[in-house]
């Protein structure tokens, strides 16, 4: 398993890292801006090859990459035929388009990953009850397990989620429900009650259910191109706002940083990703694809978010930051990501370390 672990770590990392520095290096060639270096991890370098001016590297510590790009060092002294192919010569608005390349690119790889799947064919389950709850719509409606929903409102369902959304527009109006029962085709009336639960952050909220449970049942689902199309730019859309909200809650206290999850935790999960088969892992690798690319969007030095809020800045006073007051800020930001990375690196610890204890008492209760 460890080993799969550290396999599926490095295809995802070395997936991940190359969208987003292949989305720096290519809008920077679009611009005719010299790059000196392209590398997949940090530190010395494992191997590498230059082609044309450009080395590309592969480096021993592979929780990153960069691009090196002319003249993006200030006081850096240059030849007079490369001053135009400079990066700090360059218009802030091309600055900014080549900062904001490599999270775009992050996004554009989820949204691919998620049309290939769509196209190839997901796991869903079908819209076959599996239970009713007590003292609930579906049991004054009189439904069953085993029970299939063919429509709801006039129109079909042929997947659980189908039914979630229907139920969801209907803002708790009565619902006409189309029932296969055994093959035996009939309608029914039923009202939505609105129900209190948690959400995902674990927050009390309220929503209308109708009180059933999916069966299980499991089917292949393959939607055609422009299906496929809205689908991935509409799971894009979800996983990004999700990611957004996240950090705010984590921000306000109300999502716990115990959460957070590190290199150690990736590893796992990609691991158990893999085990499980291809779409799974590939699905992995598209909700983390988005997580990289809105966390590089925040307005930090040394991140993306950072470089850009400083481009936003020399746009508005109409000149570029003082180099010292860059400087400071960058020192904080890496400071800040440091700790960020320790923390995060100790949650992994602890969780890893409860997961053995439990491991070892289960090995010496005997229990399953």
């Amino acid at each position: 398993m460890l080993g799969i672990s550290i396999i599926s770590l490095i295809i995802l990392l070395g997936v991940l890292i190359f969208a987003h520095e292949f989305g720096h290096f290519i809008v920077a060639k679009s611009f005719s801006v010299g790059v000196l270096k392209f590398s997949l991890g940090f530190g010395h370098k494992l191997v590498g090859k230059k082609i044309g001016e450009t080395e590309y590297l592969i480096s021993w510590i592979p929780l990153g990459g960069y691009v090196k790009l002319l003249g993006e060092a200030e006081g850096e002294t240059l030849p007079p035929e490369d001053e135009k192919r400079s990066f700090l010569n360059q218009t802030v608005w091309r600055r900014m388009g080549i900062v904001l390349a490599g999270p775009v690119f992050n996004l554009l790889l989820a949204l691919v990953v998620f049309f290939g799947v769509y196209l190839s064919g997901v796991p869903a389950l079908t819209a076959r009850i599996g239970g009713i709850q007590a003292e609930s719509a579906a049991t004054a409606a009189g439904l069953r397990a085993g029970d299939t929903l063919v429509s709801i409102a006039g129109q079909r369902v042929a997947y659980w989620d189908d039914i979630a959304r229907a139920v969801e527009r209907g803002k708790g109006a009565p619902l006409a429900l189309r029932i296969d029962r055994g093959g035996t085709v009939f309608d029914v009336q039923i009202t939505p009650r609105r129900v209190k639960g948690k959400n995902l952050f674990g927050e009390e909220v309220s929503a209308y259910k109708i009180g059933i449970s999916p069966s299980g049942q499991v089917v292949t689902k393959r939607l055609g191109p422009v299906d496929a199309l809205a689908a991935s730019v509409s799971q894009t859309w979800a996983v990004t706002k999700l990611t957004v909200i996240s950090i705010v809650k984590l921000i306000d206290g109300t999502l716990s940083t115990k959460t957070l999850g590190g290199p150690i935790l990736i590893a796992q999960i990609a691991g158990v990703q893999a085990k499980e088969g291809m779409v799974p892992f590939l699905l992995f690798m598209a909700l983390l694809s988005i997580n990289l690319a809105v966390l590089n969007l925040l307005p930090i030095p040394v991140l993306d978010g950072g470089h850009l809020l400083f481009y936003l800045i020399e746009l508005v006073v109409r000149r570029p930051a003082s180099l010292k007051w860059r400087e400071r800020a960058q020192q904080v930001g890496f400071a800040l990501l440091i700790m960020l990375m320790i923390w995060v690196f100790m949650m992994d610890v602890d969780r890893l370390h409860i997961k053995l204890l439990d491991d070892f008492a289960r090995i010496f209760t005997k229990q399953p």
